[in-house]
């Protein structure tokens, strides 16, 4: 009797943690909504750009055109975030009646979604860095100094990341180890 109550109690808990993870639900939500303000701020830089196409600078320009895709880029990461998230942690999407379903969607794990994260920093904090060389001169040099550093450690912090993936066997993508080539011995 005490085995079939203890039994009954694990699975009961077990359920319990395993329902936990439809909290994450609003997180995701949330997120695609703030893809909507990064739209208004992308709609309300474009106006910015055209309207002052003719009387900006060339340096003008391409800092605003950066800026249009820095912000697009932080889009893509949020997309990527929010349907790997929400595939791995939460629930599969059923994409069968989807017929432009994006080939990578569902099949990120959560070794891919570090690097995929992980490169859109590095791509992010390399035209925010672009952006301050095309101002340098409204800069110092240890606001420089210290956002190549920021740079930099984003950017061995992703090559460590996947080369310890790579090592660990999840390297292909899809969390599966590879097998070792047959040498013919």
């Amino acid at each position: 009797m005490w085995d079939s109550l203890t039994g009954k109690v694990e699975k009961s808990l077990e359920m319990l943690i395993f329902a936990s993870r439809w909290i994450l639900a609003p997180f995701y939500l949330g997120l695609a909504i703030s893809l909507i303000v990064l739209l208004i701020k992308f709609a309300g830089e474009l106006f910015h750009i055209a309207t002052h196409a003719f009387t900006a600078t060339e340096s003008e320009v391409i800092l605003g055109v950066l800026a249009l895709v820095d912000l697009t880029l932080t889009g893509s990461l949020l997309v990527i975030v929010i349907f790997s998230g929400y595939e791995n942690f939460v629930s599969k999407i059923d994409h069968s009646g989807h017929k432009d379903w994006p080939e990578w969607m569902g099949t990120i794990d959560f070794s891919g979604l570090k690097l995929k994260l992980l490169s859109s920093i590095v791509a992010i904090s390399a035209i925010q860095l672009l952006k301050q060389f095309m101002s340098i001169q409204n800069i110092s040099e240890r606001e420089i100094f210290w956002l190549v550093v920021i740079h930099v450690v984003f950017v061995v912090s992703s090559v460590l990341l996947a080369l310890s993936d790579r090592i660990s066997g999840h390297g292909d993508g899809h969390g599966e180890a590879k097998a070792p080539a047959d040498k013919g011995h």
